[in-house]
């Protein structure tokens, strides 16, 4: 499941089980990435607040299939296929429309962006996320300037940022440590988004 040891739920302790038990999903499922935080349950613990805060939080307002679809797309740009099938399958879920889907994703793998089946709004957050995951260096006021002229608000923008920021560490996570989508459940997420402190997998 990964290249680093992990510790299965029968033989974790005190301290890891009850975050093992907040992350399940069904038939007690932990999806590796997370098992591949088990020797320190406290960056599990970690990860999974930053990750339940910057995309599945009731306080945001860019809506979730986009938070998604930045996610996928960052995921492709890194090479990181663990998160491109999770959460694209997430995506998929939450557009209900495979076709749709399907086209977003063949423009984001030709990283045509602009190609996307989207408006202008959304072609505008994918231009940054792009920038900022592989060329973060070269980051100017102009780019989050455009973000606003678009039509995205200040909060929005902040939004699209933290979610681009997570998921080049989580793309760096698994493909640092060689996690695999063996035994995972493809697209499951703490979407309980009404409770910050519900990491359940559904």
């Amino acid at each position: 499941m990964s290249w680093i040891k992990t510790i299965p739920y029968d033989e974790a302790d005190a301290r890891l089980k009850p975050l093992y038990d907040r992350v399940t999903g069904p038939d007690g499922n932990v999806d590796n990435i997370m098992m591949s935080h088990s020797l320190r349950p406290h960056s599990m613990e970690g990860h999974m607040l930053l990750y339940k805060n910057c995309i599945h939080h009731p306080s945001n307002t860019v809506p979730k299939w986009f938070l998604e679809t930045i996610g996928v797309y960052v995921s492709l740009l890194n090479g990181c296929d663990y998160c491109v099938e999770h959460h694209f399958a997430g995506l998929r879920r939450l557009l209900a429309d495979d076709l749709h889907a399907n086209e977003i994703r063949a423009a984001l793998e030709a990283r045509a962006p602009q190609d996307t089946p989207l408006d202008a709004l959304h072609h505008t957050g994918l231009a940054y996320a792009q920038k900022l995951t592989v060329s973060a260096a070269n980051m100017i006021e102009a780019d989050v300037a455009a973000l606003r002229n678009a039509g995205w608000d200040d909060g929005q923008i902040l939004e699209i940022n933290q979610v681009t920021a997570y998921f080049n560490y989580a793309n760096r996570t698994v493909l640092g440590l060689g996690c695999s989508l063996k035994g995972d459940v493809l697209g499951l997420s703490p979407n309980n988004s009404d409770d910050p402190d519900d990491w359940g997998h559904r």
